[in-house]
Order: C-alpha cells, then structure tokens, then sequence
C-alpha cells in the first residue's frame, strides 16, 4: 500500500517568544514493512536544521529559532510505501518459557528493554497479569496475542480521560485510557514476565475506505508495542485496535516509553504559556 501523511502541530504562545528550540523525531525509518518515498519537514518559522541519530536509532532533526515570534507550526509530510510483515514462525513457535531462559542468557543486551522506566513501571497488577496471560508453557505467539486482546477487552478508549504523565497504576485502576496507556500497559506486563519490548510511535491510516474498518486512534500519532522474539526480531502489535500491526501502520521513533519517542519536544524563552494543536491524516493513494 502507498500513503500519503500529513502531520500538522501548530504552537501558539500567550506572549511572544524570543526563541524557541525542538527536537523532531519525524523521520520513519527504512525497514522490510516500510520505505520511504518522500518526506519534507518544514518548520515556520524557518531556520537550518541540523539532525543526528538519538541512542535508539530514530532520527532526530533539531530546530533552533532565536527570533522573536508568536507562533511555531510543524508539517511533516510523507509518502510512504508499505508491505505486510512476515512473522517468524519459528521463534514465535517457542514457549514463554523457552523465550525467557534464552532472554536471561542475554541479559546485557536486552536490558534497555526489560527494565522498568518513568512510565513503564511495574507493579501488583502487571504481575498478576503476567503470571496470568504469559504462563511459561504458553506458546509466545498465543500469550502475546493474548495478552493483546486482554487489554482491547478490559480497557477502555477514552480521549481525554489521561496526559502524558498520568501514573500507570491510575490507568490499572481506572481501566480507562489512549493508546499511548495501552502501550504502556503492555510494556509493564511483557517486562515483568521477562520479555524484552519496546514503544513505538508512529502513524495508522485515517481514512479508510468502505470494506475496511477504521482504526481507533487515528486522528494523531498512535502508539503500539514490539515485543522481542528469539533471535533478536520484532514483532508488533497494537493494543487498542487488538491487531497484530500490517500495512496500515507506519513506525517512526521507539523507545522504552513515549518519552523516548515522542514527536516533538522542546523548550522557548518568553512569559506565560502555550498552547498546542495536532492534526494528523494518513491517507491511501493510487
């Protein structure tokens, strides 16, 4: 499938900013599921980027504008070129338990993945679920379709109802949230059991057409899960839309937890605040 993506965040200050500096990390990356056709990153006001490589492989182009201005507006546009993933059999075909003895034997490598962060952080609950959903003689492919379903079954999609910061053990009690608490969710419960996994931000298709149903979740960037299967691949998964993720989703930046991958991130220099606003469309071209 081809796509064309627009992602529109428009900053508006209460006063005035003299300057003003942003990280992006807009840029997908190359991968079998994915290529990438076109991309024009325009900030307004403009000034040179310049880019590098953060510690998780995203590509991050940074903005420096130290002129005075009352507003700030990103557009990423993107023509991107996807494929279905193809799943490892085999390695999916091993155990939970099998996958953990040959993660533990790794440790130093994986360690990134497994450990618990800000956002991802462990608890009574995703020990419960852990021990629950992700027994050692589970094949991998059916705990991590499971676990997968169970979030989709007893959570429920409520914009609005958290922000970036809200604790997860708020989350596990309210059984409410977006898909960026849903990520969360499932990084807890995987790392508790021992399974390396990351987040991933990225972008899902808007706009449908007719004989395919709409994914939740698509007006800004979405968030999923990969989880790390023997062998050192990834497989991912989508938690809100209880899908094993295809075509219609485009990775761009990973992480441990959103903080790692967000899009956009920065600071300005004036008095009082700010506001912002997100627009994101993905839609399926000829």
């Amino acid at each position: 499938m081809r796509f064309e993506i627009l992602h529109a965040t428009d900053y508006r200050y209460e006063h005035p900013a003299s300057e003003a500096y942003v990280e992006a990390r807009l840029t997908p990356p190359e991968l079998p599921t994915q290529r990438i056709l076109a991309q024009e990153l325009l900030f307004d006001p403009s000034s040179p980027l310049s880019s590098y490589t953060d510690y998780f492989g995203n590509t991050v182009s940074f903005h420096s504008m130290v002129k005075r201005h009352e507003r700030l507006t990103v557009k990423n546009r993107l023509v991107v070129e996807t494929a279905p993933p193809v799943l490892p059999d085999e390695p999916l075909d091993l155990t939970v338990g099998e996958a953990r003895q040959i993660f533990a034997s790794m440790a130093t490598d994986v360690f990134d993945y497994t450990r618990a962060s800000v956002a991802v952080t462990a608890g009574t609950e995703s020990t419960a679920w852990a021990r629950r959903l992700l027994r050692s003689d589970l094949p991998l492919r059916e705990a991590l379709d499971g676990l997968n379903r169970a979030i989709h079954k007893e959570f429920k999609y409520t914009k609005g109802a958290t922000d970036n910061w809200t604790p997860l053990a708020a989350i596990w009690k309210a059984r409410a949230g977006v898909c960026q608490d849903f990520a969360h969710l499932m990084l807890s419960v995987l790392r508790t059991a021992g399974l390396p996994a990351r987040y991933v931000c990225g972008y899902i298709e808007t706009d449908p057409p007719k004989d395919s149903r709409r994914l939740v979740g698509a007006s800004a960037t979405h968030a999923w899960v990969e989880a790390m299967v023997p062998g050192k691949q990834w497989v991912a998964l989508d938690p809100t839309n209880n899908q094993w993720c295809g075509e219609r989703h485009v990775a761009v930046s990973f992480g441990r937890d959103f903080a790692d991958a967000t899009p956009l991130r920065g600071t300005f220099k004036g008095t009082g605040g700010q506001t912002m606003s997100v627009k994101v469309t993905m839609k399926r071209i000829p």
